[in-house]
């Protein structure tokens, strides 16, 4: 099932693995069929227009349906195509997503009860639209009968671990090489890169204030807190982050927090106010103020852009 917007690297990485299945057992092990909402055609996120063979209320019952979501996941209208997952799923299909068609299941109403996840950039977003989904960090998420992956080639690492689960080792590990993916990721790896590597550092004591400022976001620690958690004086984790970053620790901090407020304006409908205590600021006008400065335009500005 192909959103409007949906990413062109999840379809494929979650397609291809079946089809070198099939390759590598010698005969058809999945067959698939692709729907959109108009049954002509579903534009990628990168542009690229994709035939489908019918619309989404023409899907007949089947073993599995995936729906392969992308960009603004939450700004279009999924009726026809949530009315069909369920009946769907009523009728004994397993239900699975890539990228951000978690949250076309989430809205259906067909995680409740279920382990999900999704790409990291729209957790904020899906957290703050269903705060009682039980939903992770993890690559991907097998639970029972619902399948869920953080996009991009993640995708292939759930397909593959199906295959396996599906077909035996032998199959997977051929589809595997097939691909010089060279091992099939555990559904626990992280989605990131670790800190390390992405901010270019590897002071440790650094990258320890730099992870718990990341889960410190609506309630805002004190710089004098972040230093007495790796015994430093707040003047010695001030040099530290000039030292490696040419930035302040409250600077910093600030941008991680601004971020994630970016982030909530683009995926979801919180009022503004909302987003900015969200983000661990204490007053609207701060918020404003230091989103603005950030990222040269307002919160409304980015919630305008957004819609």
């Amino acid at each position: 099932m192909l959103t409007e917007q949906f990413s062109m690297i999840a379809f494929t990485a979650a397609l291809e693995p079946l089809r070198l299945a099939n390759r590598a057992a010698g005969r058809k092990l999945y067959e698939w069929h692709l729907y959109s909402a108009d049954g002509l055609t579903a534009e990628a996120s990168n542009g690229v227009r994709v035939n489908v063979e019918q619309s989404f209320r023409d899907a007949p019952n089947m073993d599995a349906v995936v729906v392969c979501a992308g960009v603004d996941v939450q700004l279009i209208d999924h009726r026809d195509l949530i009315s069909v997952v369920r009946r769907l799923t009523k009728s004994g299909a397993a239900p699975g997503a890539v990228c951000t068609g978690t949250y076309v299941l989430a809205k259906a109403g067909l995680l409740d009860g279920y382990r999900c996840t999704i790409h990291w950039e729209n957790r904020p977003g899906i957290r703050a639209d269903f705060p009682d989904l039980d939903i992770g960090e993890e690559l991907f998420e097998i639970d029972r009968d619902r399948f869920t992956c953080a996009g991009g080639v993640a995708a292939a690492d759930m397909m593959l671990s199906l295959i396996k689960r599906d077909h035996g080792e032998t199959v997977s590990s051929a589809v595997t090489d097939q691909l010089i993916h060279h091992r099939i990721r555990e559904a626990s790896e992280r989605q990131r890169m670790d800190l390390r590597t992405r901010l270019g550092v590897a002071d440790p004591k650094l990258l320890r204030v730099i992870s718990l400022m990341e889960r410190s976001i609506e309630r805002v620690l004190t710089i004098e807190e972040f230093a007495r958690s790796v015994a430093l004086s707040p003047r010695q984790l001030e040099r530290l982050f000039l030292k490696h970053l040419g930035s302040s620790p409250n600077r910093h901090y600030i941008k991680i927090r601004l971020d994630h407020a970016c982030q909530l304006l683009r995926q979801t409908r919180m009022p503004i106010l909302d987003v900015g205590m969200a983000s661990g600021f204490s007053s609207a006008s701060y918020f404003s103020q230091s989103y603005s400065d950030h990222f040269g335009h307002s919160p409304s500005s980015e919630r305008k852009a957004a819609v």
